[in-house]
């Protein structure tokens, strides 16, 4: 199985899983052109399109691939039903392609109907976990969205994060407001920003090195509790992750 991502809009990544023998699962096309330039570059053939949310910028590109590839079949959440899926899953579904069975996580947040799609080694969280942060709770709730957080985490630590957009370096600029003298968000920082300077993907990333920089996955870390204390008594994971979303949005 190979690993693709296709640029899209300003930030976006398109993710593809292709096999050698041409056959490829598209998700999150939010544009069309660049996937079906890609297609026709690489021979692909279009047998699937996963869907983790109902955002234009996820779901724009839906109705021209089908148009293209009538025989292509798109799992989404419910939200997406009006957005081209033809297969609805929720949480605990199995979705067979290409030979992998997708485990279906629901991880409300950033929607109130998001999934994420697992199959070892991948996971594609869509607007869910970013590398060194998370999305913005435009439907849920913190507590969602930290619940929906957890589940990530306790996925395998070698699992291959393809998140849906290249935010890292704005992430880790506010990672280092928070915590500035911490080793790792240093080091990751540095790493990121060289890669930025040069225009190369920061994109996929490894769950075992985000637990470590991401300040989203750790509500629990001594560090950060007490920068948290400085200006409130927060006793609750769940507490604290709020408190840290509410300085990332206005940040």
């Amino acid at each position: 199985m190979n690993l693709n991502s296709i640029p899209a809009f300003t930030d976006n990544y398109i993710w593809v899983l292709s096999q050698d023998n041409g056959q490829c699962l598209i998700v999150d096309p939010g544009e069309a052109a660049p996937v079906l330039k890609a297609v026709q570059e690489n021979q692909w053939q279009p047998v699937a399109i996963l869907l983790t949310h109902h955002h234009h910028d996820h779901v724009g590109g839906v109705k021209e691939l089908r148009e293209s590839f009538p025989g292509l079949v798109v799992y989404g959440p419910e939200e997406t039903q009006d957005k081209g899926a033809t297969h609805i899953v929720r949480e605990g579904d199995r979705v067979d392609v290409l030979g992998c069975e997708f485990s279906v996580i629901a991880t409300p947040g950033h929607t109130s109907g998001h999934v994420c799609f697992f199959s070892d080694p991948y996971l594609f969280s869509g607007d869910t976990l970013f590398s060194g942060g998370c999305g913005r709770l435009f439907e849920g709730t913190p507590t969602q969205m930290y619940q929906s957080l957890k589940k990530i985490t306790a996925l395998p630590d070698h699992t291959i994060i393809c998140c849906a957009h290249e935010y890292t370096l704005a992430n880790m600029k506010f990672s280092l407001s928070i915590l500035p003298d911490d080793p790792a968000v240093n080091d990751y920082f540095s790493e990121v920003n060289e890669l930025r300077a040069k225009n190369q993907k920061t994109l996929p990333v490894i769950l075992k090195n985000e637990r470590k920089i991401n300040l989203f996955l750790r509500t629990d870390d001594i560090d950060l509790i007490e920068k948290i204390s400085e200006e409130t008594n927060l006793q609750q994971p769940e507490q604290r992750f709020a408190w840290l979303r509410s300085k990332k949005d206005d940040f």
